[in-house]
């Protein structure tokens, strides 16, 4: 089962099959001389690329999975098992000066719902192209942050774990796509602040939060390296930084798994 480095979308290094909560399963399907096949988790569809003579899926497992044994359906024929380990993240606890950000009124949780829906469609939509890999160039430069994963308390009122990096970095530092893919959603959001969505394929999204300007819109193809924004501190936050969320069947996965290098820094 332990496949080591994961297929290459851009060069370098890809993720390592880390199969916990929150991590990636990688998962031989097959040969690839057969038609990409269709693979489903938790009755959500996979992404399956080609990795040489083979096709190998790559599986995002909730953050709230149990461990042990799960699997995956192929083709709607065979399953396949894989063991979720145990994973342990860490607690943060954060000083919002806003309130509003803490305990919405009635007003702010109505939109709070809109936007949930907007965001969440986005997050889980299903492209269905080739996809050559899961690997991802940098988005900014900055320090990035081990916080994927950590149980969050605001002003102590605990809050669901963080599914994304925060990069520190200056407002107004560039932010560009770390992959080929298609905005799919902008907007400036009650929590996430001015944000993008970007789409690669497969079930495979990017977000980024908080930011100070957008430079893309809804539907525009975009590159590797290609602007998409600005560093910024809007929405919920506590200083300038990005919030960079990647995802894959619909789930939140730690970015420092796809990312090419990664420093992470407490």
């Amino acid at each position: 089962m332990l496949l080591g480095l994961l297929f290459a979308a851009v060069t370098g290094a890809a993720p390592e099959h880390a199969p916990w909560p929150g991590g990636i399963a990688v998962i031989d399907v097959g040969p690839a001389e057969a038609p990409r096949p269709v693979v489903e988790f938790d009755e959500r569809r996979v992404l399956v690329a080609r990795n040489g003579d083979r096709w190998l899926a790559a599986v995002g497992i909730p953050l709230d999975a149990p461990t042990g044994e799960m699997s995956i359906r192929v083709n709607t024929a065979r399953n396949i098992a894989f063991e979720v380990r145990e994973h342990a993240y860490r607690e943060q606890r954060l000083t919002v000066k806003n309130k509003k950000y803490v305990t919405p009124d009635e007003a702010q949780l109505e939109r709070i719902g809109r936007e949930r829906k907007i965001i969440d469609s986005a997050l889980g939509n299903w492209r269905d192209v080739d996809v050559d890999g899961v690997a991802l160039a940098t988005p900014v430069d900055g320090r990035r942050s081990s916080s994927f994963g950590l149980r969050r308390f605001f002003n102590d009122q605990p809050r669901s774990p963080h599914k994304g990096m925060d990069i520190a970095a200056s407002e107004g530092t560039a932010i560009v796509a770390p992959g080929t893919g298609v905005v799919t959603a902008t907007g400036d959001y009650f929590f996430n602040g001015k944000t993008v969505i970007i789409d690669h394929g497969q079930g495979f999204v990017t977000m980024y939060c908080h930011l100070s300007t957008i430079n893309v819109d809804e539907g525009q193809p975009v590159e590797t390296g290609e602007p998409i924004g600005a560093v910024g501190a809007t929405g919920r936050v506590t200083g300038p930084h990005l919030h960079f969320g990647t995802y894959l069947n619909g789930t939140a996965v730690d970015p420092a798994l796809l990312l090419q290098t990664v420093t992470a820094a407490e």
